[in-house]
């Protein structure tokens, strides 16, 4: 799989990606470090016990990654969520609905990262 292929797979912005990093290597590099990040495990965690204040700094983190390298998907639904969290101190029924589309996204993001990752040897 080639880096523009991943960037399909994901509905992310290549062109947008390579415009500000510039070398297909640099984005490769910090693409294949998302796989070892926790943020994603720390909202999910957060959100299960309904640390509302953890979960919107996950939320928050998955959203700056995703605009960084320009993971459209996952920086939309990563925004809605951290929107909803944001300043709340009660977990509510938007909450549900918003964290769905942030796990399809991620997951999506993931498996194409993933494929990219063992298509180089990392």
């Amino acid at each position: 799989m080639t880096l523009k292929e991943c960037y399909e797979a994901m509905g992310a912005d290549y062109d947008e990606v390579m415009s500000r990093l510039k070398t297909e290597e640099r984005v490769q590099k910090f693409l294949i470090k998302i796989l070892a990040d926790s943020s994603y495990k720390l909202l999910c965690d957060s959100l299960e016990v309904k640390n509302i204040e953890e979960a919107f700094r996950a939320a928050h983190t998955l959203k700056g990654v995703g605009q960084n390298l320009s993971l459209t998907k996952m920086y939309q639904s990563a925004s809605v969520l951290a929107d909803v969290l944001r300043d709340r101190h009660d977990y509510g029924e938007d909450i549900e609905p918003a964290f769905e589309q942030v796990k399809l996204d991620y997951e999506m993001t993931m498996s194409a990262i993933r494929k990219l990752a063992e298509s180089v040897g990392a």
